[in-house]
């Protein structure tokens, strides 16, 4: 099977090698992370321990809490390589006690949870970790294998099925669904109705797809609350774990506290356009769809996060709309600098910068992104 090299990888075996912390690799399931994991085995070839927190056996072995337990399951062995580490309980303390007590010894975690995973490694580690993210493949990670060309030939095929890397391998148009669908209900939403007090499925599965059908639009929690017939409280603590198991993310609007900029709504886009599109059955091709805009807003979002992560870049992402009706898709806040992206398919259309922006912020930078240009800023040139 061909591999994609992640964008992460070399940062990864670098920081384990060099450094005394315990590396936490977070992501959804079937990302990625465990062929990622076997990559970087293969090339430090170190004598090593992988565990799989799913595993009970596994679980078991580190269930007695010591340093000379932890000394007798490594035995020579100064690499722990636990994957899906989130299910196991006090893993934060677990991995404190042995980073701090076993002399060279360098632990590399995954987890599919980061609500799980975060609340336990948290303020254990404080200062003890280096937190890296991984997504379904990147059009930069793509970019490194395949020309200019390929990549817009292939633009259309990633907007409808999205970047989950098994999906590489499957042909058939048919069998891509049919992946795209077990995903949801095998995995994807296994973390999510394993959480405690989460028992209605249907509610979730009904949240996600309004969702889909909004993406890009400002929510209302108390409408969506009202459809769906539960509290504005329980929409907020849904769509608060949706985001903390990588299935959705939240953008909250732009303001200086200048009045009339509206901040109270927020927007919610995927982190995989082929997620949303399973979600609502909808897998037609680009020519026959009134959701192209959609498509390409969640499309060139998505990959403009991944690219701030992989470049370990410190933005602020926000959208902005005055109540004038004046917006703008995508803000970047950095050190004071204001990036304005407006996001259009058709890239015969020059978008104006909005009068009350270019007023209020008059040195931030506007960029109309189309599909002539929105390589130059997902992907390293």
């Amino acid at each position: 099977m061909e591999y994609i090299k992640r964008a992460i990888e070399d940062q990864v075996i670098k920081d384990l090698l060099s450094k005394n912390k315990v590396i936490l690799i977070y992501g959804a399931r079937r990302v990625g992370k465990t062929v990622l994991l076997r990559k970087i085995i293969e090339r430090i070839n170190v004598e090593h321990l992988l565990l799989n927190g799913e595993d009970f056996d596994h679980e078991e072995l580190l269930k007695n809490r010591s340093t000379s337990h932890y000394k007798r399951i490594l035995g020579k062995k100064r690499l722990l390589i636990i994957d899906e580490a989130q299910t196991i309980p006090g893993i934060g303390l677990k991995l404190k006690l042995m980073i701090d007590t076993i002399p060279g010894l360098k632990i590399l975690a995954t987890g599919s949870s980061s609500f799980d995973l975060n609340n336990e490694v948290g303020e254990p580690l404080v200062g003890r970790k280096i937190e890296y993210f991984l997504f379904p493949l990147s059009q930069m990670e793509f970019s490194a294998k395949e020309d200019y060309g390929t990549s817009l030939s292939n633009l259309e095929e990633r907007l409808i099925f999205g970047g989950y890397p098994e999906l590489m391998h499957i042909r058939d148009r048919k069998d891509k669904i049919h992946y795209l669908k077990d995903l949801i209900n095998a995995y994807l939403l296994k973390d999510v109705i394993a959480f405690e007090g989460i028992k209605k499925r249907g509610k979730i599965v009904n949240l996600l797809k309004m969702i889909a059908f909004r993406t890009g639009s400002e929510i209302s929690l108390e409408g969506i609350g009202k459809e769906l017939q539960i509290s504005k409280n329980t929409v907020e603590r849904y769509l608060d774990i949706l985001s903390k198991v990588f299935i959705i993310q939240k953008i909250t609007g732009f303001s200086r506290n200048l009045d009339n900029e509206i901040t109270k709504k927020a927007k919610w886009y995927f982190f995989d356009n082929g997620i949303r599109n399973a979600l609502i059955s909808n897998f037609n091709p680009l020519d026959s769809r009134d959701d192209v805009g959609k498509l390409w807003e969640n499309y060139f979002i998505s990959e403009r996060m991944k690219y701030q992560s992989y470049h370990k870049l410190y933005v602020s992402n926000y959208f902005w709309r005055h109540k004038s009706q004046q917006e703008i898709d995508w803000i970047e806040e950095s050190d004071t600098k204001l990036k304005a992206f407006e996001i259009k398919w058709n890239p015969n259309v020059t978008e104006r910068i909005p009068k009350l922006w270019k007023k209020a912020y008059p040195d931030a930078t506007f960029i109309t992104i189309n599909r002539e240009n929105y390589l130059d800023y997902i992907v390293d040139v």
